[in-house]
């Protein structure tokens, strides 16, 4: 088996600078607002990832939540009743939609589909992501706040555009694009230590 740090030091090249999707940021836990300089840190992330993505222009949300409403969607959703990092529920996947769940966490722009004007702006749906999973996670790994919510950003608005890593080539090829993209923020390569690990 290939190495995923080295799929990650394949050849890829951003692609032409387009206007960067427009990202609605919605705090829906108080969690969040410890920590300063998030909005520009998850700006940042999917500039780059749209960038590396070949995304043309878009709108999404990211939610910043916490473990219990993730929760509720992970078990609604995906039928896994525990928290998780992160979820991402593309425009493009109705089934999995926001719109069609009430709950704590406030929708972002899936909610609006309906209700813009056809062609006005490419919706590619809300990225979730809960606090208290995402910094254990970091603590754990040793990483920087930032530079995991940066990873977890990154990952989901690659699902958004159609990325997956069911099989372990998706894998392989969405990790060295998310290791590129971080590596354009200036932040290391988040699976070494998981690498070494393995």
């Amino acid at each position: 088996m290939k190495s995923r740090t080295r799929m990650a030091r394949a050849h890829l090249q951003p692609s032409p600078r387009r206007a960067a999707p427009r990202v609605d940021i919605i705090v829906d836990s108080p969690l969040w607002k410890a920590q300063r300089g998030i909005k520009a840190v998850l700006q940042r992330a999917i500039a780059e990832a749209a960038s590396m993505a070949a995304t043309r222009e878009g709108e999404l949300a990211i939610v910043l939540t916490d473990d219990s409403a993730i929760r509720a969607l992970n078990r609604d959703w995906r039928g896994k009743d525990q928290a998780t990092n992160v979820l991402s529920f593309p425009v493009n996947a109705p089934s999995r939609s926001l719109t069609r769940k009430r709950g704590r966490v406030r929708v972002g722009v899936a909610a609006r589909l309906a209700s813009e004007p056809a062609g006005r702006v490419r919706l590619l749906g809300d990225i979730v992501i809960a606090y208290e999973t995402m910094a254990r996670e970091a603590l754990a790994e040793q990483r920087p706040f930032r530079h995991h919510l940066a990873h977890l950003a990154v990952h989901g608005f690659l699902h958004l555009v159609g990325h997956d890593h069911e099989a372990e080539a998706e894998a392989e090829a969405m990790e060295a694009l998310e290791i590129a993209v971080l590596s354009r923020l200036e932040m290391p390569n988040p699976y070494v230590l998981r690498d070494a690990e393995g």
